[in-house]
């Protein structure tokens, strides 16, 4: 099996293509080779199949053998791989997944290589429920989660994935992998929950840290990008177009009023090549 080693602003994959179907117990492969001291090293597994209603059909595996929804930073790779590889000569390309289904994917090209990727990432769910939360609001704004005798305050967002939602005084240096394991598993997520751990400094710039459900602590989450955007304009905290900072580098978020629709551009970078 073939594989590309890749990454968007940290957030690292290993991507494999030309498969017609996941394989047989696609989850322990997943943790064997995600594991990095005993693998490749990886975020998570990728791959690239075939689709009857897009040009490609991303599944995401995480770290821990789970399977993701969606994933920000591995579309991104998945469409500069595609590109870079000569599966695909346009610049515009669709890619479904099984959370948000067909996304759209423009491509920068720089010097015959994709550069930024843009990524419409849908509508965001507010609604409670359908996050899912057991919350039945919509949207869930202020709502308290106890952890340990500790409140904390957060706003549910999904973009085809969970996510809640955190401010707090000091983005980076607060205690995620302490909380973000705990959070994740909260009753009141019954699908389990990606962490954000947010500091708005402008109505342009928010810092954001994360941990993710299936992967733990990772340098970036382009759906919690997302997400923190559409919780800070939803808390009155940015305007609908802001930089959002995370550990591995910066990702551009827009929240377009027009057709509701989030819309997020950053980089996806190639690492190595290599064959198992």
């Amino acid at each position: 099996m073939e594989f590309t080693k890749m990454n968007g602003l940290g957030n690292d994959f290993i991507v494999v293509a030309g498969q017609e179907a996941l394989p047989d117990n696609v989850g322990q492969l997943a943790i064997k080779l995600c594991n990095r001291f005993f693998g490749i090293g990886a975020d998570g597994l990728v791959f690239i199949l075939p689709s009857d209603v897009a040009d490609f059909y991303m599944r995401i595996i995480n770290s821990d053998g789970s399977e993701a929804e969606q994933c920000g930073n591995a579309i991104r790779c998945v469409a500069k791989f595609v590109y870079d590889h000569n599966l695909i000569s346009k610049t515009n390309i669709t890619i479904e997944t099984i959370g948000a289904g067909v996304q759209l994917v423009q491509l920068e090209i720089d010097n015959g290589e994709v550069g930024r990727v843009t990524v419409d990432m849908g509508q965001p769910i507010l609604n409670g429920l359908d996050v899912p939360t057991t919350i039945d609001a919509n949207p869930v704004l202020g709502h308290s989660v106890t952890v340990e005798g500790v409140e904390f305050q957060f706003t549910a967002v999904s973009m085809g994935n969970p996510h809640c939602v955190i401010y707090v005084e000091d983005a980076i240096t607060f205690d995620t992998t302490s909380w973000g394991p705990k959070l994740e598993i909260d009753p009141l997520f019954p699908r389990k929950i990606n962490v954000e751990f947010a500091k708005v400094n402008s109505r342009k710039h928010v810092e954001m840290r994360v941990w993710e459900r299936g992967a733990g602590p990772t340098l970036a989450c382009g759906t919690g990008a997302c997400a923190t955007l559409v919780s800070s304009v939803l808390n009155g905290l940015t305007e609908r177009q802001a930089t959002v900072s995370l550990a591995g580098g910066d990702l551009f978020i827009h929240w377009n009023e027009a057709d509701n629709h989030v819309y997020m551009t950053g980089p996806a970078a190639t690492v190595f090549t290599g064959s198992l």
